[in-house]
């Protein structure tokens, strides 16, 4: 059986990703191919109740090596249970947020340096790259305002602005040292547009998926 598709998205809180991820998943589903969507930290039980400790406002004392570490356990369980099964029955695998996002949150913003963070998230995932990864571009000013209209900020989202925009500068310069991988998303335009960008490149891999 031919190995399915995984697609993932990355970028600021606020930045869109999520209602992208919904109309990704009703297009290709609409090709007839079966989609799974997930997210990080979280996606199945175990990891969402890492995903709690790890945004709970609550907890301020949390050390970067703790951080990092919570989030490389929350991804190994998420690929062991659903992401790799997936794939390996052929189904498309969506997920909002996967290892880049540690890379520049932990390695990039926090200085924990993108090695350190590779060898952990190289044994959590198994080395599964993604075929292919968005990264919504929102300046970080921006993004923040759009997502603390929805909700109450968390653990991270309360950081000073200093901090998100070492994380955009972070997805930026990441997305410079992959970009057959990574490609970058206009996110400020209306949600139909942003989509019209990623169906390009969608149309492409799903056209060799299917070949």
């Amino acid at each position: 059986m031919k190995k399915g598709l995984f697609i993932t998205f990355e970028g600021g809180d606020g930045s869109g990703k999520t209602t992208q991820v919904k109309l990704l998943k009703e297009y290709i589903a609409g090709k007839g191919i079966e989609v799974v969507t997930v997210r990080e930290p979280g996606g199945v039980p175990v990891s969402e109740k890492i995903r709690e400790i790890i945004l709970d406002s609550k907890n301020t004392e949390m050390d970067n090596i703790t951080e990092m570490l919570l989030y490389a356990a929350s991804r190994a369980q998420l690929v062991s249970q659903v992401i790799i099964p997936a794939l390996d029955s052929g189904k498309c695998v969506i997920c909002d947020r996967f290892v880049d996002s540690s890379y520049v949150y932990q390695g990039i913003a926090r200085g924990m340096g993108m090695d350190m963070v590779k060898a952990i998230n190289d044994i959590a995932t198994r080395k599964l790259v993604p075929d292919i990864t968005f990264f919504m571009d929102v300046e970080p000013m921006t993004a923040l305002k759009r997502r603390l209209g929805i909700s109450e900020p968390d653990r991270l989202e309360r950081e000073d602005i200093s901090f998100h925009d070492k994380v955009y500068r972070g997805y930026v310069m990441i997305a410079d040292m992959y970009p057959e991988r990574i490609k970058r998303i206009n996110g400020l335009l209306p949600p139909e547009e942003v989509f019209l960008q990623i169906k390009r490149h969608v149309d492409d891999l799903i056209c060799r998926y299917k070949d």
